[in-house]
């Protein structure tokens, strides 16, 4: 019987993410264990994973996206999903947290809040 390796199933421990606002293609790749190509796929695939693009279509990642690239490689690799099931899964996940949300933090009473602390600390 033929051994795999923790590494060929995904199932290696992925390195920290660093305490940036901004990751390129390249960063985001080796802190998730995915090649750059598969991460171009995916944009077009899920929705969510969105990166800003700069100077000469340049992607840059997000923390919240490098956890997202993280969730989806869990959920394909790890989980054994389909693309269409992985998506499908992270829409749930989103619609379950924010059916979660109490009622009392709609955006507009947060706009409020925000806004009081704001003319506080000016004051």
């Amino acid at each position: 019987m033929m051994e795999v390796s923790h590494r060929e199933l995904g199932q290696e421990p992925l390195p920290a993410i660093p305490a940036k606002r901004y990751f390129t293609i390249g960063e985001v790749s080796e802190l998730c264990g995915v090649k750059p190509h598969v991460l171009r796929y995916w944009e077009q695939e899920f929705s969510q994973l969105r990166p800003v693009k700069r100077r000469g279509n340049r992607r840059y990642y997000q923390h919240h996206e490098v956890l997202l690239v993280r969730r989806i490689r869990e959920l394909l690799y790890s989980q054994g999903f389909t693309i269409s099931g992985a998506r499908n899964r992270l829409e749930d996940a989103a619609a379950e947290a924010a059916q979660a949300m109490p009622s009392a933090l709609t955006p507009e009473v947060l706009r409020a809040e925000l806004l009081s602390i704001a003319n506080l600390l000016r004051g």
